[in-house]
């Protein structure tokens, strides 16, 4: 397993490419902006991006969605989130930013798998109802539930304070 990490669009998230090494594809966890940076990533390693898997549905992890048009993994409770500005916080930043295809649904405790590659999806519900991290044997990417010295934001809709607390420490300790 290889890991890149690219900081995309204005508020620097974390877009992480988790590729294969025996094949060389990819999966894409939060692309959320800057869609020729992670395109040239993946031109220059010689990757082929499979998929998306998101974290959760807020803009800043989604907004390069519908240039990959590849398929879309999110937790059920994050739906919402990606067809509805107000609640992926688009309409924030003026934009009415959509998801164009449908996206699949996963749940806690599934294994998505790609190749050689397998991450574990962990419900992590907080920051919003369906965040998620995914976990692998050599790391877990947390999104917005977890950070170097800090928890993600419980101050928008559907946010919780209590649900996200319960979640780090239940899943994620």
């Amino acid at each position: 397993m290889r890991i890149d990490i690219i900081p995309v669009g204005h508020m620097q998230a974390n877009c992480y490419v988790v590729s294969s090494l025996e094949t060389g594809g990819a999966i894409l966890v939060d692309p959320g902006d800057e869609y020729d940076t992670i395109r040239g990533l993946l031109e220059k390693k010689r990757l082929t991006a499979k998929f998306i898997v998101h974290t959760h549905g807020h803009i800043d992890h989604i907004q390069a969605d519908n240039q990959f048009n590849l398929p879309v993994y999110i937790h059920k409770a994050d739906l919402p989130l990606l067809m509805e500005p107000d609640k992926n916080l688009s309409s924030f930043f003026g934009s009415s930013f959509k998801v164009k295809l449908a996206p699949k649904t996963v749940t806690d405790m599934e294994t998505i798998v790609l190749d050689d590659l397998k991450l574990q999806v962990l419900h992590t519900p907080g920051h919003t109802p369906g965040g998620i991290c995914l976990r692998s044997d050599k790391a877990v990417f947390t999104g917005d539930t977890l950070f170097a010295g800090s928890i993600g934001r419980t101050d928008f809709p559907g946010a919780s304070q209590d649900e996200l607390l319960k979640s780090i420490r239940d899943k994620l300790l």
